[in-house]
């Protein structure tokens, strides 16, 4: 993926921190800096399928799930499946549609399956959302919704590159998209197999204290009206155990609990008081105040 995630290495890193840990991420980042190219790369990197969703304001639900078809040759109803059923979806501009539209993805981000008409459909395997969302543009947008928010294992930008990396950009793109050129290095099962190791990584009881003590944190300090919920709290912990797999780990070490812990709780908590309409980076830094401030286990 870093060969054409050109100088973002953390950006590639969380996404595949998230798809080991079967979580998903949200990109909230201007146009332009590489969204798509970077779900694209995952997709082709894990020899997946990848969708492309663009959420407008008339987009409807069964738009994403897929709807139920009648077939004149065969006089039945079929169900015609939408862009969900993929390895890789990327939900462009998800904040651009109803909430009613971003509700039908809950199920598929929480269950990896879509209800349809009372029939319930499984989604391929393994299944990541990344989604993204302008955090400058509002007009004719939708917040998302705290519930939908917590289905996103991580929030995180991919930024601006420096201007080396840019020069290295418009010269690896002259003769088209390098993306198109990536060639798969793990195959879907062993990305199945990887996930179930995941679950098998060891969680000393001193880190899983102090993963709570930064949760309970959340709950308990003033600067937040809500704190992080307990499926939050969980997709956490999956989230450190699939970091030390991506170093080379079976263990979780403090590091690990540290570093994620401003991506993977800070969209999952509601400022109060005066912070109330805090921008994000206020929360962020908030919530790295209150990580710095836990004492870490020995």
């Amino acid at each position: 993926m870093q060969r054409v995630v050109l100088g973002k290495p953390e950006v590639v890193r969380s996404l595949v921190v998230a798809l080991l840990a079967a979580e998903h991420v949200l990109l909230e980042d201007v146009p332009g800096v590489g969204k798509t190219l970077a779900a694209k790369a995952l997709a082709r990197s894990i020899e997946g399928k990848f969708t492309r969703l663009q959420f407008t304001p008339d987009l409807l639900p069964t738009d994403i799930t897929g709807s139920m078809i009648y077939r004149t040759d065969t006089r039945q109803f079929e169900f015609a499946p939408g862009p969900v059923f993929a390895n890789v979806l990327l939900a462009d501009e998800i904040n651009r549609a109803p909430p009613r539209t971003q509700s039908a993805l809950l199920e598929a981000m929480s269950e990896g399956q879509v209800s349809v008409d009372g029939t319930t459909y499984t989604l391929p395997r393994p299944f990541i959302v990344v989604a993204t969302q302008n955090p400058y543009e509002f007009e004719g947008t939708y917040s998302l919704p705290e519930s939908q928010m917590d289905r996103f294992a991580m929030r995180t930008s991919i930024g601006y590159p420096v201007r080396e990396i840019e020069r290295d950009v418009l010269r690896t793109h002259r003769m088209g998209e390098p993306v198109d050129n990536l060639e798969s290095v793990v195959s879907l099962e062993e990305i199945g197999q990887a996930q179930e190791v995941v679950r098998t990584v060891r969680f000393d009881e001193k880190l899983v204290e102090y993963l709570l003590d930064v949760v309970d944190g959340t709950r308990s300090t003033e600067f937040f009206r809500a704190g992080v919920s307990t499926r939050g709290a969980l997709s956490f912990y999956r989230s450190c155990q699939a970091r030390a797999v991506v170093d080379g780990r079976d263990h979780v070490i403090p590091d690990d609990v540290k570093q994620l812990a401003v991506p993977a709780l800070s969209h999952r908590v509601i400022p109060a008081g005066i912070f109330q309409g805090a921008s994000r980076e206020g929360v962020e830094e908030k919530m790295d105040q209150l990580v710095q401030s836990i004492p870490v286990p020995m």
